[in-house]
């Protein structure tokens, strides 16, 4: 059965309310743009996301999952940074959307084990901090460590630089980021890449995420190369 869909429409048409999604991107570097903002349009709510931040809202400008946030679709966001946006801050110190805070490395790894079939993994980061509340925590060789659990998403959406119609993906250099771990963890990936070609061409020394984690793929459009804050120095 060919993996290749139309576009962003057809990919989330079965994404639905209460739906936990593994999101590519770091701060708007690699994030499926197009998915997001369908994803917008078609108004699911109650949604859980994984990913390491919730795009940008700095005085109205969003982007980014940052779009999720204006009529409330996001229920909760587990993610390892906040900052970039107002209204996530805002929301977060209202209470009105639960957010759990995963140090950026544990993050990446949660969503790996999820997709190695690993259950959980010790990590001795977070140790005697707010992180450890609640969780197991043991000694090995004289270290203490505490127990993170694995992460699964109902759906993953990344975004790749090329793709081929088997799934296989190449992301280019800091795009990659947490692609491959969201591609991962995912029960169902959706990727969206720059450009989808025919299987075989791509190398397969290249390919950074097999097809095999991959269910859709379609060739997105109209992408934004955006900067998060620019910055000048006055001659």
């Amino acid at each position: 059965m060919s993996k290749v869909v139309a576009d962003a429409k057809e990919a989330i048409k079965d994404i639905e309310a209460g739906a936990v999604l593994t999101v590519g991107g770091f701060g708007l570097c690699g994030i499926p743009e197009n998915c997001i903002q369908v994803l917008r349009e078609k108004g699911v709510k109650n949604l859980t996301i994984v990913s390491n931040n919730c795009g940008i809202g700095i005085k109205g400008d969003y982007f980014g999952l940052g779009f999720l946030l204006i009529d409330r679709q996001i229920k909760k966001m587990i993610a390892s940074y906040v900052g970039e946006n107002d209204l996530f801050e805002e929301l977060l110190l209202s209470g009105e959307m639960e957010v759990e805070l995963v140090p950026q490395g544990s993050l990446a790894e949660k969503l790996r084990a999820g997709g190695a079939g690993i259950a959980a993994f010790y990590t001795p980061t977070g140790v005697g901090t707010m992180i450890a509340e609640g969780k197991e925590e043991r000694e090995f060789d004289g270290k203490k460590f505490i127990l993170e659990q694995a992460i699964h998403g109902d759906f993953g959406l990344v975004k790749a630089h090329l793709g081929d119609t088997n799934g296989n993906l190449i992301y280019r250099r800091t795009a990659r980021n947490f692609n491959p771990e969201c591609a991962m963890a995912g029960k169902i990936t959706i990727a969206e890449v720059e450009k989808l070609v025919p299987a075989g061409e791509l190398d397969p020394d290249h390919i950074h995420t097999p097809g095999i984690y991959v269910q859709r793929i379609f060739e997105g459009k109209d992408y934004v190369k955006r900067i998060e804050r620019r910055t000048v120095q006055g001659g």
